[in-house]
């Protein structure tokens, strides 16, 4: 007895080892490949730019500095966490429910639904986008469809707005959402909601109660990855937004572009860092919820 819990024991380290082996060379090569751009891009966002020499060696929060210092940054920086929150609000409201129908559904049609709601993520950001813009345009199908319904007398300007570019990333983002949510969901035990009907608790109750504290890591897990992408959206705000509106991911581009490296090293870096503290403090703040 006492051997073979030894023999258990003596087994333990070299199962560890083998699977530290395993993993060790993937998470050695992912941690290179995201941490050595990182370096590069720190020590160039401490450097100067000079429109004749380009990038000059320094060690400078100049471009920090410009950045908070600008009403023009800031409000592009404001703008973007405006439009990140506003469409992780909407897809959560949207996408509870068709979650929610998706894990209790015991329809032969349940496969069918999973699969409309994955086929979009096989599609580009820019293809969709390019959609909208067939569908929002001045002569696009929604402005035609207004007029020719008697409920417009003019063509109904949606591209190039705001508007245009949160109703975008919705779309993107909200497959997430619903898939996040109903894997979460489907480990709720049904029983837990029809015991709280039968203990006399309306709907909403139940869902503020039972249903809503139980299913909020999947709640926390889908807003982080829907935040996370709508902050660092690139395609879908160039394409529907136009020149005009501009956003945190598409400047950091435009900068590179015009081969001002160290100001573009700095705009991504608050970009990166804003997303994470965000993240941070809204993963502390459900998992206090949880325990609470």
């Amino acid at each position: 007895m006492s051997d073979a819990g030894a023999g258990g024991r003596a087994d333990r380290p070299s199962t560890l080892f083998s699977a530290s082996t395993l993993i060790g060379p993937a998470t050695l090569l992912v941690a290179i490949g995201i941490l050595a751009p990182m370096l590069f891009l720190a020590r160039y966002s401490l450097n100067l730019y000079d429109p004749r020499l380009l990038m000059i060696e320094a060690f400078s929060p100049a471009n920090y500095i410009a950045f908070f210092s600008d009403p023009f940054y800031l409000g592009v920086f404001f703008t973007t966490l405006r439009v990140s929150f506003v469409c992780t609000a909407v897809c959560i409201v949207l996408g509870f429910p068709l979650a929610y129908l998706l894990a209790r559904t015991g329809s032969r049609m349940k496969n069918l639904m999973i699969i409309g709601i994955v086929i979009p993520l096989f599609v580009g950001n820019a293809v969709r986008a390019a959609g909208w813009m067939t569908f929002f345009g001045s002569r696009g199908l929604l402005s035609v469809t207004l007029m020719d319904l008697g409920l417009r007398d003019g063509p109904t300007e949606i591209m190039f707005t705001e508007t245009a570019v949160i109703i975008g990333i919705i779309a993107v983002n909200l497959p997430y959402m619903v898939l996040t949510l109903q894997s979460v969901l489907e480990g709720i035990d049904r029983n837990l909601e029809e015991a709280a009907f039968s203990l006399g608790a309306p709907p909403w109750t139940m869902f503020r109660r039972v249903l809503w504290p139980l299913a909020l890591p999947g709640i926390a897990a889908g807003t982080i990855l829907c935040f996370i992408l709508a902050m660092n959206a690139y395609a879908t705000p160039v394409l529907l937004g136009g020149p005009q509106f501009r956003m945190m991911a598409p400047m950091v581009y435009n900068q590179f572009q015009l081969n001002n490296w160290p100001l573009a090293a700095a705009l991504a870096f608050i970009l990166m860092a804003t997303t994470l503290g965000l993240t941070v403090v809204a993963g502390l703040m459900t998992r206090q919820s949880f325990r609470g």
